[in-house]
């Protein structure tokens, strides 16, 4: 009997919005895949690059970035902060050779726990087919991964 590959998706999931989305989905019983591990942060535009690719470069298989509506952020503009970033960080993955899918946004108001849900499922069923990411295979390869100790003369 072969198991089958589920992903590890880390959601970074805004205070305001989008965490009220996860948790009206729970409380509404909306079935989804438990595939997504929710960080809540207080706005999407506190999403640094640095803990998407952390997140990745520790096992994970993708990143969902979920916000506020643009307009409606409690920050003014950190909804926009985040689709920049995150519009940089596409650009650097596909440098690397990581598929777009692997890392994806969402704009979801806390009564949209349904949209929740069903970006949580189709980002799993992506990623199933996808495979496992294995960030130091295809990002490091032979970069400096194993390099040799230099003797000193």
């Amino acid at each position: 009997m072969s198991e089958q590959y589920e992903p590890v998706i880390v959601g970074f999931l805004c205070n305001w919005c989008s965490y009220r989305a996860a948790d009206l989905a729970g409380t509404s019983r909306i079935k989804y895949a438990p595939n997504m591990r929710p960080i809540r942060v207080m706005c999407s535009g506190r999403v640094d690059p640095q803990f998407v690719l952390k997140a990745l470069r520790n096992g994970a298989d993708g990143v969902l970035i979920a916000g506020c509506h643009p307009g409606e952020c409690h920050y003014v503009n950190g909804n926009i902060k985040a689709l920049r970033r995150y519009t940089m960080l596409k650009k650097a993955l596909d440098q690397w050779g990581i598929e777009e899918e692997r890392v994806q946004l969402l704009w979801a108001s806390a009564s949209e726990g349904t949209k929740l849900a069903e970006k949580v499922n189709s980002m799993t069923e992506e990623l199933r087919a996808l495979g496992p990411l294995r960030w130091h295979e295809k990002v490091l390869a032979d970069n400096g991964a194993h390099r040799v100790p230099v003797k000193e003369a």
